[in-house]
C-alpha cells in the first residue's frame, strides 16, 4: 500500500506530533510519503526521522501542480491530507484521480479562526468546503465526529482514530528541584502542584483552571499552580492571579523549549479547562507519567478519562466543581495514586503510537475495500425517531453489537426523525417512506435488520406492520441478507395480517432471532417456516452503561441524592389508568413505610409519560422524584443499577432493571410486558387486576433475598443467550 500525505508544514502542537509519529509507524508497515508546502521545523523534523518527504514551496498554483504530478507519477493507493490548505489541494485534484481523498480533521475547523474573522471568512469557510469533497474524514475524537455529524456530514464517512503517545520512551532522570531550578520556579519542596499545558487563548480557557486553582487553594495551603504556555491572553490571566490573590502561588512558565518530560514529572495533578477539544497530548502526556487529571468534559477526553476511575470530569466553565475535584486530589495522596496508575494502564493498553498506527492501518483498509467493494455494512428499520428511551436504547445496543463485528461498519437507519438519529446516535440516517433511498442504501449494504421491539403487530396500527412487512420483502429483493433482531412477535389480531405477515416472513427471512418464547409460540401458530428461529432476548440486556460516578454525578446535578434508597417506576397512559392510580399510590406509601424506599419516576417516552408520572406522584403524600429527560440509554441503565427496586409498565424500564440485576414487578397491559417478564423469571401483574395490596406482596417477595438470588442467576443466563443475536448477524454478514 502506498499513502500520499499532505500537511502545509507550519504546523505545531498536537497535529505536528499527531502526523509525524504516525509517519515514522506507518512506514513500518507500508509506503508513506509526505509532501509539505513550506520549508520549515516540520519537514526538517519529518527527514530527521526518515520519513520520505518532499517540500513544494510557492504559490498555492505551484503547489498545486507539483502535488499533481506527484500523485500521477507516485502509484498511490490513497491522498491523506491534513489541515485546510492540503485540504483545498486535495479537493481540487480529487476528480482527476480515481483514488480515496481523505483528511484527518485534527480540530475544530470553526474556532482554528476564532478571534480572526477575515481569516475564518476566507480559510476556514474554504477548508469546509474542502472537506465536503473529500471520500472520508478522520476524526481526532469521537466528539469532534458529533460535530461534523450535526453540520451535516453523512457519518458513514466520518472515521474517529486517538492521539497516541510512546510508552516505552524513559521516564527522566531530572528531579522535581532539578527542573524547578532549570525554569526558575521556587515552590516548596512539599508543594502539591497542578499544571496545565496550554495556549493562551480563548479555547483553552486558561482562566477556568486558574478560578478553579483559587477555590481549592483556599482549603490547602500547599497547592501551587504551574501554567506552561504563552499567548494572547497572558496579561489578562496574570491579572485574574492578582484579582484572586493566587499571584505567589502561580507560576508562568512559559512554553517548555526542551520538551515536557520534566514538566510533566514535577506535577501531581494535570489540568485541562478547554471549551473544544479534539483529544489533546496534555492528557495522554499525562497519563503517561501516572499523573491524574481533572478535565471539562469536552472532545475525546471522556473516552480516557472515566469519572471517578481514571481521573474527574467537570462542565465546561464550572470552575466550582474544577476546585472541588482540585482539592479531593489534594487532600488525598492514594487517590491521586490510584487515579494516575489506573489512567496509565487504560492509556497503555487503547492509546500508544503503536495502537495509534494500527487504527490509521485499519482505516486504510476500510477505505479500500468499501471503494472497491460493492456492498457492505447493514439498514436497520424499527420504531426509531418516535421519541421513546425504549426503542432508542435499543438502537443503541445494536448498534454496539454491530460495532463489535468491525468498528467501521457502515450502518444506515430507517427513522421517523433522522435529524434526531443522527444527532444522538451519531449513526446515518434516512426518513420512513423515502423508498428511493432506501432502495439505493440496501443495493449497497449486505444486510437488513428488521428490529428489535414488537414490530409485527397490528395493535398500535395495521399500517405499521404493513410497511416493516414491505421493507422486509424490499431488502430480500435488492439483494440482502435478513435478519429479525431480538424482536417480539404479536399481538396480530386480524386474519389478513397474520396470513400476510407469515407470507412475507417465509419468502423473505434468513433467520429470526425472538426476544422471549411467547413470541415463538406465535411464529409457528401463524405458519413460519423459517428454518433458523431461535429465542435469544432483548438486545438491551447486554448494553454497556456509564460508571456509577457518572449516575451519581448526573443525579446530584438534579438534586437527587445518589446515596437515597429508591424504587423506581416506569408508568405510561393506560386505559383504565385513573382507576388504579390510586391503588399505585398505597403501594408506593407502604413500601415508603416499610422498607424506606422513595419514589423515582423514570418516564421513558418522555412527553407522554410525565404526565402519568406527575398524576401518581401529585397524590402521594410522601417525597418524591422524578427524572429529567436524558436521551442517554447508557446513562440511564447506570442510574437505574442505583435503585434498590422497580416497578414498570414499560418493558423497558424492566430490561434496564434487568441490566443493573436490580428487583422488579411488571404490570402487563400488553402481552409483550408478561411474556418478557416471564422469560426473565421476574413476578408479573396483568395492570387490570392491580391491588394495592397485591403490589405490595409481589414488592416484598422480589425485595427478599430469596428472590433476588434467583433473579440475579436467570439474569445472567439470559444475557449470555442474548448473545446469539450478534452471533446470527455476523454469519449472515460473512465475516
Amino acid at each position: 500500500m502506498r499513502v500520499l500525505h499532505l500537511i502545509s508544514g507550519g504546523d505545531s502542537g498536537g497535529a505536528k506530533t499527531h502526523v509525524l509519529s504516525l509517519l515514522r509507524d506507518l512506514n513500518d508497515n507500508i509506503d508513506a510519503d509526505l509532501v509539505c508546502y513550506m520549508e520549515a521545523d516540520f519537514s526538517k523534523e519529518a527527514r530527521e526521522m526518515g520519513i520520505p518527504t518532499r517540500v513544494f514551496p510557492g504559490s498555492f498554483g505551484v503547489g498545486l501542480k507539483k502535488t499533481r504530478e506527484a500523485i500521477e507519477n507516485g502509484n498511490y493507493d490513497i491522498i491523506h491530507c491534513h489541515g485546510s490548505r492540503a485540504n483545498l489541494t486535495g479537493a481540487l485534484l480529487k476528480r482527476h484521480f480515481d483514488i480515496p481523498f481523505i483528511s484527518t480533521v485534527h480540530s475544530d475547523y470553526k474556532l482554528d479562526y476564532l478571534g480572526r474573522p477575515l481569516a475564518a471568512m476566507t480559510y476556514g469557510r474554504l477548508n469546509k468546503l474542502a472537506l465536503h469533497h473529500m471520500d472520508y474524514r478522520v476524526c481526532v475524537s469521537d466528539s469532534m465526529r458529533q460535530t461534523l455529524i450535526d453540520r451535516g456530514f453523512d457519518p458513514n464517512d466520518l472515521l474517529t482514530i486517538y492521539n497516541g503517545v510512546d510508552f516505552s520512551h524513559p521516564a527522566p532522570s531530572i528531579t522535581r528541584r532539578e527542573w524547578f531550578g532549570k525554569i526558575g520556579c521556587d515552590f516548596p519542596d512539599d508543594s502539591i502542584v497542578l499544571g496545565i499545558a496550554a495556549r493562551f487563548d480563548a479555547v483553552k480557557d486558561v482562566a477556568t483552571t486558574i478560578r478553579g486553582f483559587a477555590g481549592a487553594a483556599e482549603k490547602n495551603e500547599r497547592l501551587r499552580l504551574l501554567i506552561a504556555g504563552d499567548g494572547m491572553e497572558r496579561e489578562m490571566l496574570e491579572g485574574l492571579c492578582e484579582q484572586l490573590g493566587v499571584r505567589d502561588k502561580v507560576f508562568f512558565a512559559g512554553w517548555i523549549s526542551d520538551g515536557m518530560d520534566g514538566y510533566y514529572a514535577s506535577i501531581d495533578i494535570n489540568a485541562i479547562s478547554s471549551l473544544s477539544e479534539t483529544f489533546p497530548y496534555a492528557v495522554t502526556e499525562a497519563a503517561r507519567a501516572g499523573k491524574p487529571t481533572v478535565a471539562s468534559r469536552v472532545g475525546g477526553l471522556p473516552r480516557l478519562i472515566t469519572n471517578g476511575e481514571t481521573g474527574m470530569l467537570f462542565s465546561p466553565r464550572d470552575h466550582e466543581t474544577m476546585a472541588r475535584c482540585i482539592l479531593a486530589l489534594a487532600n488525598d495522596e492514594a487517590l491521586r495514586k490510584r487515579l494516575g496508575q489506573a489512567v496509565y494502564e487504560k492509556a497503555k493498553r487503547e492509546f500508544s503510537t503503536e495502537s495509534t498506527c494500527r487504527r490509521q492501518l485499519k482505516i486504510y483498509k476500510t477505505v479500500l475495500e468499501r471503494y472497491s467493494r460493492p456492498r457492505s455494512g447493514a439498514v436497520i428499520c424499527g420504531a426509531y425517531g418516535h421519541g421513546n428511551a425504549g426503542d432508542e436504547a435499543l438502537l443503541t445496543a445494536i448498534a454496539a453489537q454491530l460495532r463489535t463485528i468491525d468498528p467501521d461498519m457502515r450502518i444506515t437507519i430507517v427513522s421517523k426523525n433522522p435529524k434526531h438519529t443522527k444527532s444522538v446516535h451519531a449513526l446515518s440516517a434516512i426518513r420512513r417512506g423515502q423508498f428511493i433511498r432506501l432502495r439505493r442504501e440496501l443495493k449497497r449494504s449486505k444486510l437488513f435488520i428488521s428490529g428489535g421491539g414488537s414490530l409485527i403487530q397490528d395493535v398500535t396500527s395495521r399500517r405499521s406492520l404493513w410497511f416493516y412487512l414491505h421493507t422486509i420483502s424490499l431488502a430480500k429483493k435488492c439483494g440482502c441478507k435478513v435478519q429479525m433482531y431480538g424482536c417480539g412477535m404479536g399481538p396480530l389480531n386480524y386474519d389478513y395480517d397474520r396470513r400476510r405477515a407469515a407470507k412475507t416472513i417465509n419468502r423473505c427471512v434468513d433467520a429470526i432471532t425472538l426476544r422471549d418464547p411467547l413470541s415463538l409460540e406465535l411464529t409457528r401458530e401463524i405458519g413460519v417456516t423459517v428454518q433458523e428461529v431461535l429465542v435469544t432476548g432483548d438486545p438491551v440486556l447486554n448494553m454497556h452503561c456509564r460508571s456509577d460516578a457518572d449516575a451519581a454525578a448526573f443525579m446530584r446535578s438534579h438534586d437527587i441524592d445518589p446515596d437515597g434508597r429508591y424504587i423506581c417506576l416506569g408508568l405510561r397512559s393506560w386505559p383504565g389508568f385513573d382507576e388504579k392510580c390510586g391503588e399505585i399510590r398505597k403501594a408506593l406509601r407502604a413500601c415508603y413505610d416499610k422498607h424506606g424506599l422513595t419514589p423515582l419516576f423514570m418516564p421513558m417516552n418522555y412527553d407522554l409519560d410525565l404526565p402519568v408520572s406527575e398524576q401518581v406522584a401529585g397524590g402521594l403524600g410522601i417525597p418524591f422524584k422524578i427524572m429529567p429527560k436524558t436521551e442517554d440509554a447508557e446513562l440511564e441503565i447506570a442510574i437505574m443499577r442505583q435503585m434498590k427496586m422497580c416497578v414498570a409498565m414499560r418493558l423497558h424500564s424492566l430490561l434496564y432493571a434487568a441490566c443493573g440485576e436490580v428487583p422488579s414487578v411488571g404490570l402487563s397491559y400488553d402481552p409483550k410486558v408478561s411474556g418478557c417478564a416471564q422469560y426473565l423469571g421476574i413476578s408479573c401483574v396483568d395492570f387490570d387486576k392491580v391491588t394495592a395490596q397485591g403490589l405490595i406482596d409481589e414488592i416484598d417477595a422480589a425485595l427478599s433475598e430469596t428472590g433476588a438470588d434467583m433473579i440475579s442467576r436467570r439474569f445472567e443466563y439470559i444475557k449470555n443467550v442474548e448473545k446469539m443475536n450478534i452471533e446470527t448477524a455476523k454469519r449472515l454478514l460473512g465475516e
